[in-house]
């Protein structure tokens, strides 16, 4: 018994060594070459359509079919036994992506109909996959094949979330010569719309203006206009204009392209810029003041108002643009007009308001014993800016009464800051006046342009007026009257 046993584990050991040494020789001996053989004869016995799809255009707009094959050639079965595949890491650490190689083509099933995929080698500009199909199959399996293509991509783009960030490279080649223009990387940038600080009752206007920006496709097209919205986020250096562009386009999950136009050549260069952004996307120009502000510049601001609204920026649509400034009124009121800018977000620098939402976030405080010596500085007219509170707070984040202690030294050593220099009468760098640096945020849209502010602030000066003008006559009238008394007497 135990003799026939071992004979009968040895031959099972026989049979897995033998298997194993049939698929090794599969893989790499002349097995392996007779089935590529028997796959080349099967081939010349059909005749086969190819599709080529490239990754650009010969206007180097980005093809979005091209995105959405890579996507879903990537969640292929097939492409894990593929002779030669690729990794990648992919956004988040752990992470790990396959990719076609090129000239190493992988099988895919459709309809019960064999297809195959190819990608083409090239430089950046001619990247193409290529699709290889029968001819007796392509009418009945192409078009299902590709929406099954676009339905698959979607849903995998929409479990990963991935947004991503592009940035132009250099001007100095010119398009169409060089290859694309944009470099991009998987964009991980942690600001929410909750993270940032600003007025809650603000930040509650903007996410409404972007959740009903979503939903309003059919009522654009219905009053003839591009769908898309412009936001000018103007203030000091520091409060918090490039992380609400951050959230912006996390909250939209809309791709971000970071538009820097130092980079760009000229007006032509920037317009075909713009040309290779995609739809659902955040297109941010930052420190745009500075930038106008610059004697020599190769864009002119008939560019950057062409960039802004102009027929280039019609071609395409489901766009978010954001401007940011530090000071809107120095620079040419045509960059700013309603319909050119739709909402305008003033950060000001840090208030007692403010303050409390950052001790919150960045010490977890609520409630603490030095609050009060804070608000009374801050009334006083102390000012810092968030991101320099911030940075005291990270630094003592172990001790929240020492990082407590440390924001009311840098206020008040601001404070006196600021007296010495009114005195001297120089004006503070980062803010306009201390009437701005005061200034509560605000937001108004090109349907209300006229605040119930400044509506207030229009009666009291027809009331100041009206009073003056009173005043003025009872003086006259007594005037009169006392020259009547001087006569008689």
């Amino acid at each position: 018994m135990m003799g026939s046993g071992n004979g009968l584990a040895l031959l099972l050991a026989a049979a897995l060594s033998t298997l194993f040494l049939l698929r090794l020789l599969y893989r790499t001996s002349l097995l392996h070459k007779l089935a590529a053989l028997l796959r080349s004869v099967e081939d010349r016995c059909h005749a086969y359509q190819h599709y080529r799809i490239p990754q650009y255009s010969e206007h180097l707009q980005e093809n979005q079919l091209y995105r959405k094959v890579s996507t879903y050639l990537s969640s292929l079965a097939s492409l894990d036994g593929s002779d030669f595949t690729n990794l990648f890491s992919g956004a988040r650490s752990n992470d790990v992506v396959l990719r076609l190689d090129p000239d190493r083509p992988v099988a895919d099933r459709f309809l019960s109909a064999p297809l195959s995929w190819a990608n083409e080698a090239g430089g950046p500009e001619r990247r193409a996959f290529v699709l290889k199909i029968r001819k007796r199959d392509r009418r009945r399996v192409l078009q299902p094949y590709l929406q099954h293509i676009f339905q698959v991509s979607d849903e995998i783009e929409q479990k990963k979330n991935e947004v991503r960030l592009f940035m132009n490279l250099d001007g100095g080649d010119r398009p169409g010569e060089g290859g694309p223009r944009w470099l991009s990387v998987p964009f991980t940038h942690p600001a929410t719309i909750d993270t940032v600080v600003m007025d809650p009752e603000l930040k509650g206007k903007v996410k409404s203006d972007l959740e009903s920006f979503l939903k309003s496709k059919q009522y654009y097209h219905r009053l003839g206009r591009v769908w898309k919205r412009s936001y000018l986020l103007h203030g000091a250096s520091g409060t918090g204009k490039s992380s609400f562009a951050a959230a912006v386009a996390k909250f939209l999950e809309y791709d971000i392209y970071d538009v820097d136009l130092s980079r760009v050549a000229d007006d032509s260069d920037l317009k075909a810029l713009l040309l290779q952004t995609t739809p659902r996307s955040v297109i941010v120009v930052e420190d745009l003041d500075r930038f106008l502000e610059r004697k020599s510049t190769a864009v002119s601001l008939s560019g950057v108002l062409s960039f802004m609204d102009g027929i280039v920026s019609c071609c395409g649509e489901e766009r978010v643009m954001v401007f940011t400034m530090n000071d809107k009124d120095r620079i040419d009121q045509a960059v700013t007009r309603p319909g050119r800018i739709d909402v305008h977000v003033h950060f000001p620098l840090c208030d007692f308001s403010a303050f409390k939402g950052l001790a919150s976030n960045y010490l977890g405080l609520k409630e603490h014993k030095l609050f009060p010596q804070v608000e009374e500085i801050f009334q006083a007219g102390a000012r810092l800016s968030p991101a320099h509170i911030g940075e005291i707070m990270i630094a003592n984040r172990s001790s929240p009464t020492r990082a407590l202690k440390t924001v009311i030294g840098a206020l008040q050593s601001s404070s006196e800051g600021r007296e010495v220099l009114s005195k001297n009468g120089a004006t503070l760098t980062g803010s306009r006046s201390g009437r701005e640096a005061a200034e509560p945020a605000s937001v108004f849209c090109r349907e209300s342009v006229h605040t119930v502010r400044e509506f207030g602030k229009l009666y009291g000066l027809l009331k100041m007026g009206s009073r003056r003008r009173d005043n003025s006559m009872d003086l006259s009238s007594g005037e009169k009257e006392g020259s009547k008394h001087e006569a008689q007497s």
